[in-house]
């Protein structure tokens, strides 16, 4: 009997002492990003919600770098829900808000600037609170 379990034990040890699989690696990289693309999304409403919060005129491109910047840091999955967030945002703000197409390719510019690792601050106006 305790020959068994020494088998059964040193077998259990050079099993996960072995590589994975690669459907394993797959399975545990999707898992991966897909906690990322949540986390990320997580960062870009805390971002919109602090933009509504602080109803700061001019602040908009502040807040939609710094969104962009935190859901990118989380990763690819971080990145792929920041860059599909803020285009649906867009896409919705350019047909009914009536900002103009100016507006939406500004707020584009400082998506993908903190998307790609840009400081928000760039865009950070005079006045706005520390809080944010």
């Amino acid at each position: 009997m305790r020959l068994w379990v020494c088998i059964a034990l040193l077998s259990t040890v050079l099993c996960a002492s072995a590589d994975r699989p690669r459907i394993l690696q797959g399975a545990i990289r999707a898992g991966q990003f897909a906690r990322d693309a949540a986390r990320g999304s997580w960062d870009m409403y805390r971002a919109y919600r602090d933009m509504r919060e602080a109803n700061y005129r001019g602040a908009d491109k502040y807040f939609h770098a710094r969104g962009n910047y935190d859901a990118a840091r989380r990763g690819p999955g971080g990145a792929w829900a920041a860059r599909v967030i803020s285009d649906a945002r867009e896409n919705w703000q350019g047909r009914v808000s009536g900002r103009g197409a100016e507006d939406t390719r500004l707020d584009q510019e400082a998506n993908a600037w903190g998307r790609n690792g840009g400081d928000p601050n760039r865009y950070r106006p005079k006045g706005l609170p520390k809080k944010y």
